[in-house]
């Protein structure tokens, strides 16, 4: 099933917003497109510079899981290590199919702060025909990387993102929370059977929903989700609570052009978080807590992936080619930077 959303009304001014902390989310550079394609293996024509994959802790491959596409910074170590029978390779930077927006050429597709490792008889891609990229790493390296200039060691390579870590921390918790509460939410939702449809109030700027469930079926099983009440042009902000959470769907893609790039999925408590699902999984994710760990084994997902902690890409039982897509977020969040005091001045006389 598809997922649904409509677009009503007209957007009342956020009271306060600001985009994603660092710059993260739009795509950067002077070689953005003009718009987004579902995910494609058509050429290669435009690029985007920003990070599409943070990992603040480690980053492991395992299973059958195929491709990261964009920019990929972990601040922990890189490892590689695939069952037997399946793909030995994995591709960063550039997919085979995704959005075909990499980072530019010869830039790193993949920033490590530790240990770059790939088992034996695997290789790590950064490149396809003629657009390749780096391989940037402060540890060790170990394994194959093609093409074979595109390994950099560089002992501060992950030095320019470390302050991104406590920053998605911080924004994590505050578009959550107000306080020690919830932050308001301007939306409801509900789940019946199969589908969890939510429900704006068609007419906020940021629309605000408060999920303290996993996402999936009644039964614990894969979901569909469906979006209503939603302006056009708003951010859909969905909090999703709780220390151990599950995400499973068989979502596939918004009819209506630009949710996707409007969608954040965040999870602020979650320490123990699975996301499965034979289906796209569509907006940008925020992990916010750095102890946690994130195992992913969705068919897909489109969107950038930020997580304050570790990230396993993986799949599940005998499936296979789990790819991330490069897709921006161009939404516009709660303001989180707090407002500065003035310094006192004597009157004028």
């Amino acid at each position: 099933m598809a997922t649904a959303a409509a677009m009503v009304g007209v957007l009342a001014p956020a009271a306060g917003a600001d985009p994603l902390p660092g710059g993260l989310g739009p795509c950067l550079g002077s070689s953005c497109p003009p718009s987004w394609n579902d995910p494609n293996n058509g050429p290669v024509e435009y690029f985007d510079s920003n990070i599409n994959v943070y990992v603040g802790g480690d980053f492991l491959v395992r299973e059958a899981a195929a491709e990261a596409e964009g920019k990929v910074v972990t601040l922990g170590r890189f490892d590689m290590d695939k069952r037997d029978g399946v793909s030995q390779i994995y591709n960063v930077g550039i997919a085979g199919v995704g959005s075909r927006v990499p980072p530019p050429d010869g830039s790193d597709y993949l920033t490590a702060g530790g240990d770059v490792t790939i088992a034996e008889g695997e290789r790590l891609l950064a490149e396809e025909g003629t657009h390749s990229g780096r391989v940037a790493y402060a540890g060790d390296l170990t394994g194959t990387v093609e093409p074979a200039t595109a390994p950099r060691f560089d002992e501060d390579a992950a030095a320019p993102y470390t302050e991104l870590r406590p920053q998605l921390t911080e924004a994590s918790h505050c578009y959550a929370y107000d306080g020690d509460e919830h932050r308001e939410a301007t939306g409801t939702w509900v789940k019946t059977g199969d589908l969890m449809t939510f429900t704006g109030d068609g007419s906020s700027a940021i629309q605000i929903f408060d999920v303290d469930a996993d996402l999936e079926s009644e039964a614990g099983g894969n979901t569909g989700f469906v979006f209503n009440g939603i302006p056009e042009g708003a951010t859909v902000l969905v909090n999703v609570y709780g220390s151990t959470r599950s995400v499973a769907t068989f979502m596939g893609s918004f009819p209506n052009e630009g949710l996707r790039e409007n969608l954040l999925w965040n999870f602020p408590d979650a320490t123990d978080l699975s996301m499965t699902g034979p289906a796209q999984f569509e907006g940008s994710v925020l992990v916010g807590q750095p102890t946690s760990t994130t195992v992913l084994s969705m068919s897909g997902t489109n969107g950038r992936f930020y997580t304050a902690g570790s990230l396993t890409h993986t799949s599940s039982g005998t499936s296979g080619g789990q790819e991330i897509h490069a897709y921006p977020f161009d939404g516009d969040l709660p303001t989180c930077t707090p407002e500065p005091t003035p310094t006192p001045t004597e009157p004028t006389p």
